[in-house]
């Protein structure tokens, strides 16, 4: 979704533009080592689903950034979204403002990359609020400098995520996921939490000039991730970090252990968590599950995998 409007008010033309920010599920999600920078290598597989935040900017006459949110704890300088416009404004000497509202639906600090899509929205949203026409890979430029799955959304729907997870390798025949069943326990789980849950002593690595070399992607055949691009069936979806997660939370453990109860063919988490991934063959069996979990209070969404347009 992408609306343009240009309205006039005490004679001046203000811009606005509204965008919708996808939240993605990991499909896979191998960390295969402990990097130098302190940061994980992994090897995942993105997919944005049908569940999004909506993101309104308006163009301003001063210089400000102003961030308004549903969500007052977001509508703050510590947002990404408001360093990312920042960081904009001054590299590329933009001479007037922006307020930028969020409208937030998807849960925070939930391994549903929320605040990743939202940073990534941002940078297109200012480039086409501002005019600033920036090119693919000043945009992926930008993502790298804030965080890991930024560079993702700029590329949207599935793609194969490496080193820290920036290095982004798009899918060209999207996996088609429909009856997915998204459950939160309502409480966050850090991303540095998460990692730090994880057990280093069972990491097979690759070196990480492996992981940066353009040909990595030759080596998908020791994974299992390979299985689940050739097969195309959700019970080959996989996530490292569930483990030792559900060691300390286990209600996540619960929650997988009610939806394959209830019908789900698979159920993982969502890469760092605490959103499991419930996978069904049909909808009614999924709509039974949804109830149980709506009864027992937790936050449940019905959705599907996301996919590209066909040309």
């Amino acid at each position: 979704m992408v609306k343009i409007t240009m309205r006039s008010q005490k004679n001046e033309a203000n811009r606005t533009l509204e965008l919708k920010s996808f939240a993605k599920i990991n499909l896979f999600l191998d960390v295969l080592d402990r990097l130098e920078n302190g940061y994980h290598s992994i090897l995942t597989l993105f997919s944005e689903v049908e569940l999004y935040d909506i993101l309104k900017f308006s163009l301003t006459k001063n210089e400000g950034i102003k961030i308004l949110s549903t969500n007052k704890n977001l509508a703050s300088q510590e947002n990404l979204i408001y360093k990312i416009a920042i960081f904009i404004q001054n590299r590329y000497g933009v001479r007037c403002g922006a307020q930028i509202e969020l409208e937030k639906r998807i849960p925070i600090a939930a391994g549903l990359g929320g605040g990743s899509s939202n940073a990534a929205t941002t940078i297109k949203g200012l480039s086409i609020l501002w005019e600033l026409d920036l090119s693919k890979t000043e945009m992926h430029n930008i993502a790298a400098q804030f965080g890991s799955d930024i560079n993702f959304f700029l590329e949207g729907y599935q793609a194969i995520g490496r080193n820290r997870g920036e290095i982004i390798e798009p899918l060209e025949d999207d996996l088609n996921f429909e009856n997915i069943l998204l459950v939160n326990p309502n409480f966050e789980i850090s991303s540095k939490e998460a990692y730090k849950l994880l057990d280093l002593g069972s990491l097979s690595s690759p070196s990480n000039n492996q992981l940066l070399d353009s040909n990595y992607k030759n080596t998908l055949n020791h994974y299992p991730l390979n299985k689940l691009l050739e097969k195309r069936d959700f019970d080959f979806c996989y996530n490292k970090l569930e483990e030792g997660i559900c060691k300390k939370y286990p209600t996540i453990q619960t929650i997988i252990k009610i939806l394959k109860e209830n019908g789900a063919i698979k159920a993982i988490l969502s890469g760092s968590g605490p959103t499991t991934i419930g996978f069904f063959e049909n909808s009614q069996t999924m709509k039974n599950a949804q109830k149980i979990v709506k009864e027992m209070n937790f936050w449940n969404y019905i959705t599907t995998i996301r996919r590209r347009p066909k040309k």
